[in-house]
């Protein structure tokens, strides 16, 4: 069989990257539990992943959006021979991929958002260097359309819509040595064009998580800096100001974890890796916007980075795959907030990392695409209740 190790993936995968550094010896020692408040193992809920149609190409580093009409929009990332310009269509009611029009330019690890009109705009990545370029998926035509440039080409940042239609754009990675993107920006779809958020309050950042509250702001959390391996900083962003401010800080040093906004107003913030590659965390932080202030909730069963996190019908949060001290995971756990523990559920069918998990109109998760040990997938798995 073929390991991890053996495969060659570009500078992007900084969480598929952290894997390689261990040895297949230091990868079989059982890590132990990252330190916070205790775990919770005991119970179990039901649950399935079950094979659905599989990508017409194998992909990691790719975007998943749930259009308005219920179909799933994969576009971009990166095979055995490079980056991707193909995007396909995934309709719940067949189970099958379609091919849809190409991006014009090649790109991964970039990001994707629906915006109010039921268009998709995307944004930088790399591919050839890395991008500032954008473009726009129109569901009604299948065409991608190039839209105005970033003022800066980033990977490895985040975006976000705002309610006032307008899209955020965080931070990121400049790539090859050039450091980190100090520049936030917004795009408007009326015009086309970005323009810089001229307050960015302090440090860039990639990696983190960027959520959008119920009040409008947006959280952004964790991320690393070159020399550190992982922040413990937040910052709010408030559209009506265009200003970024401190918040409190993250317990715990963190990125390439997950953030979830619960419907308590609460974010959930899930694993990660913390001060060098390849030590994954267990352990999860609330975020009360209405004190600024983190808290530890119970840890997770198994410590992880370069997963999902998914918002379910029923108010709890699925969290599935990624990687724990350079294994590649097939585990599965859900976050219940009413009582802040922890179950384990059924596995997914694949291990994999660097997938998309996207919440379907009938409540059950695609997840597609990602990695394994032995490369990049092209296989796809629904979760739903165990009937």
């Amino acid at each position: 069989m073929k390991t991890i190790a053996n495969i060659t993936y570009p500078a992007f995968a900084l969480l598929i990257l952290a894997c390689f550094a261990l040895s297949p010896q230091a990868r079989a020692v059982p890590p132990a539990q990252d330190a916070g408040y205790p775990i919770q193992n005991s119970a179990t809920t039901p649950g399935q992943w079950e094979f659905t149609g599989s990508l017409n190409s194998a992909r990691v580093g790719h975007t998943a959006t749930l259009l308005q009409n219920g179909k799933v929009l994969v576009a971009g990332g990166i095979d055995g021979n490079g980056a991707l310009a193909s995007a396909e269509l995934y309709d719940p009611a067949t189970g099958t991929w379609t091919v849809t029009g190409s991006l014009n330019t090649a790109r991964l690890s970039h990001t994707a958002t629906l915006l109010s009109d039921g268009r998709v705009l995307v944004a930088a990545g790399t591919g050839g260097g890395v991008l500032a370029s954008a473009e726009l998926y129109d569901p009604t035509t299948g065409i991608w359309t190039p839209t105005g440039d970033l003022t800066n080409g980033r990977f490895a940042h985040t975006m976000t819509l705002l309610p006032n239609g307008t899209v955020l754009v965080a931070w990121g990675d400049a790539g090859f040595g050039s450091g980190l993107v100090a520049s936030t920006e917004l795009y408007d779809p009326a015009t086309g064009t970005w323009r810089p958020v001229n307050n960015t309050h302090g440090l860039a950042r990639a990696y983190h998580t960027a959520t959008l509250l119920a009040d409008g702001k947006v959280l952004a959390a964790g991320g690393r800096i070159p020399q550190v391996w992982g922040l413990s900083s937040a910052k709010l962003y408030d559209p009506a100001t265009r200003l970024w401010t401190p918040t409190g800080s993250l317990n715990k040093p963190r990125y390439a974890h997950t953030a979830t906004l619960l419907s308590d107003g609460k974010v959930l913030v899930a694993g990660g890796e913390k001060w060098r590659p390849g030590h994954a965390i267990a352990t999860s932080e609330l975020y009360d916007p209405g004190t600024g202030v983190w808290t530890y909730t119970r840890n997770a069963n198994t410590q992880r980075y370069g997963h999902t996190a998914t918002l379910l019908g029923d108010r709890t949060v699925l969290v599935a795959g990624g990687v724990d001290h350079g294994v590649i995971l097939t585990s599965a756990e859900v976050y219940h907030p009413a009582t802040e523990n922890w179950t384990l559920t059924s596995g997914l069918n694949t291990a994999r990392t660097g997938h998309t998990a996207t919440l379907l109109p009938d409540g059950r998760v695609l997840v597609a695409g990602g990695s394994d040990s032995n490369g990049y997938l092209a296989s796809a798995e629904l979760y739903g209740p165990r009937e």
